[in-house]
C-alpha cells in the first residue's frame, strides 16, 4: 500500500475546483497508456461538487468520455432515482451532461431493482458485474489482475471517497465491517447514518485501485482526517486509515479539514 499524501487548498470551492481538473488529467492518461480508464465515485457533499466541478471543467475535453467506466465505492439501497441515492446526484452533477456509453456506467442495484428488496442479492449482482469486466480486460490484454492483485475486480485508475465525522469510508463504518473479508461488495444494514441499509465496496475492493483520493472539507471532518492519518490509528475504529491506493493515496482537504493534522504530517499547500 502507498503512503498517503496531503495536498490543502484554501477551501472547498478550490478543492473542488482543483480534484475536478486533477481527476481529467488522470482519465486522459489512463485512457492514453490503456485505450480506457476507470473512476469510482463518491456521494456526499464534496464527492458531487467534484462531479459537478468536473462538468465545469476547462480541461474536460480531454477525456474521450465513450472510453470512461465509471463505478461506485457505496450506493444508499433506496429505489431508482430517489434523491439520497448516490446515483441520482452523481446523474445531476456530471453523468447525465456528457456522452458516456451507457453500458460503462455501473450504477450499484436499486431497491426496486432485479433482485427486489435484497440487499444480499444486489451486493452479489455488482461483485458479478465487477467479475465480469476483469474477465473482459484480461481478455483485452490486461494483467490477470490489478495493481495490488485484485484478482475479480477491473482496474480502478482512481477511486475517490468522502469521510464522515466518525471516519467511514464508502458504507465501512467503525466496527461494523470486517477488515479481513475477501468479498468485494457486500451488503450493510443498521448504518448508524440513514439510511440503514446500504451496499459497499469492501477494503479488500479499495485497495486494489492505482489511487485512492480522500476528500475531506469542514471543521467537521478535520478529526476524521486526522486518524486516517495517523499510524497508530486502528482501521477496524477509523476506516479512513485503511483506505490505500496500491500506487497512490491523496488526502485532498481545505484548510478547515486540514486543521487536525497529527504531528509530523505536514500538508503541502495546493499549487
Amino acid at each position: 500500500m502507498s503512503t498517503p499524501a496531503v495536498v490543502v487548498h484554501a477551501d472547498q470551492q478550490s478543492l473542488t475546483e482543483a480534484v475536478a481538473a486533477k481527476l481529467v488529467t488522470r482519465i486522459a492518461e489512463a485512457q492514453a497508456q490503456r485505450g480506457s480508464a476507470s473512476i469510482v465515485v463518491t456521494g456526499g457533499g464534496v464527492g458531487t461538487a467534484v462531479l459537478a466541478a468536473l462538468n465545469g471543467a476547462r480541461n474536460r475535453g480531454s477525456v474521450d468520455w465513450r472510453r470512461l467506466d465509471v463505478w461506485w465505492g457505496d450506493e444508499r439501497f433506496l429505489p431508482a432515482g430517489d434523491p439520497e441515492r448516490n446515483e441520482t446526484g452523481a446523474r445531476q452533477a456530471l453523468l447525465d451532461h456528457v456522452d458516456l456509453d451507457p453500458a460503462r456506467v455501473h450504477a450499484m442495484p436499486a431497491a426496486d431493482g432485479p433482485d427486489g428488496d435484497d440487499p444480499e442479492a444486489a451486493a452479489g449482482r455488482y461483485a458479478a458485474e465487477l467479475a465480469a469486466a476483469a474477465r473482459a480486460e484480461r481478455a483485452g490484454g490486461e494483467p490477470d489482475e490489478g495493481p495490488d492483485g485484485g484478482a475479480g475486480l477491473p482496474t480502478f485508475d482512481v477511486l475517490m471517497l468522502g469521510v464522515g465525522p466518525d471516519a467511514h469510508v464508502a458504507s465501512l463504518f467503525p466496527k461494523m465491517f470486517d477488515p479481513s473479508e475477501e468479498r468485494t461488495v457486500v451488503p450493510v444494514h443498521d448504518s448508524p447514518k440513514p439510511p440503514p441499509t446500504r451496499i459497499s465496496l469492501t477494503m479488500a475492493a479499495i485497495r486494489t485501485a492505482r489511487e485512492v483520493w480522500i476528500l475531506a472539507a469542514g471543521g467537521s471532518k478535520a478529526h476524521a482526517v486526522g486518524l486516517g492519518l495517523s499510524p497508530a490509528a486502528d482501521p477496524l475504529e477509523a476506516p479512513v486509515a485503511g483506505a490505500r491506493g496500491a500506487e497512490q493515496t491523496l488526502f485532498l482537504l481545505d484548510a478547515a479539514a486540514a486543521g487536525g493534522l497529527p504531528p509530523g504530517v505536514a500538508g503541502s499547500d495546493a499549487p
